[in-house]
């Protein structure tokens, strides 16, 4: 029986992270506790018996989708991936958690402290392995000398003014899954020096 309720009580868990995803996704951060339970097909108080706060919730959210992208990340190293393979499976996560991760940049400003700490934590990491695989194509010249910062960082406004316009851009649809190609090739044409790359590529 307590390996029965144990598992139970890890299911009604699961079930509540599940809700909390998608009404945070659809209402944003200002939803009650009381959407999310309704969502999850349990009490109100259950909520609370696994998460003593709504702030615990939505750091356990954030908790889930990083690592997500530090798996793949890993996975990417695993196979000795360069910027582009980076590129695509940067979008490839947000892809799975786009809605999600649009409610994130767009109210940021609602997060708990802790949550928003989290959040950069989330795009150092990035940022960090943006670095390590541009660094040997800085050091052949095929990518420009630009500080690294400034390409994470243009990197990130180009995604992200993309998901913040996504009724232009991708109205009834996935703005990422529409524009990936365009995105990252538009991104790698912005940072490459194109003729040290033609060259090495024919050699």
């Amino acid at each position: 029986m307590s390996t029965k309720r144990k598992l139970q009580k890890e299911l009604t868990r699961e079930r509540i992270i599940a809700a909390a995803f998608k009404v945070y996704s659809e209402q944003g951060f200002t939803a009650a506790a009381s959407a999310i339970a309704h969502e999850a097909g349990v009490s109100q108080g259950s909520i609370f018996v696994h998460f003593p706060t709504v702030d615990s919730l939505v750091l356990c959210l954030l908790d889930s989708f990083s690592q997500d992208l530090r798996n793949e990340i890993l996975a990417l190293e695993d196979s000795g991936g360069d910027i582009e393979r980076l590129l695509d499976m940067h979008i490839g996560v947000l892809i799975k958690h786009e809605a999600f991760y649009t409610r994130l940049i767009t109210e940021a400003a609602l997060l708990p402290q802790e949550a928003k700490h989290e959040l950069v934590a989330i795009q150092s990491t990035v940022s960090i392995h943006f670095m390590q695989a541009l660094e040997p194509q800085m050091k052949t010249g095929t990518v420009k000398g630009i500080p690294f910062h400034m390409i994470f960082n243009t990197w990130l406004g180009l995604v992200h003014y993309y998901l913040m316009n996504a009724d232009l851009f991708a109205p009834h649809d996935s703005v990422l899954t529409r524009h990936k190609r365009t995105l990252t090739k538009t991104f790698l044409a912005l940072i490459e020096n194109r003729t040290l790359k033609n060259k090495e590529e024919q050699q």
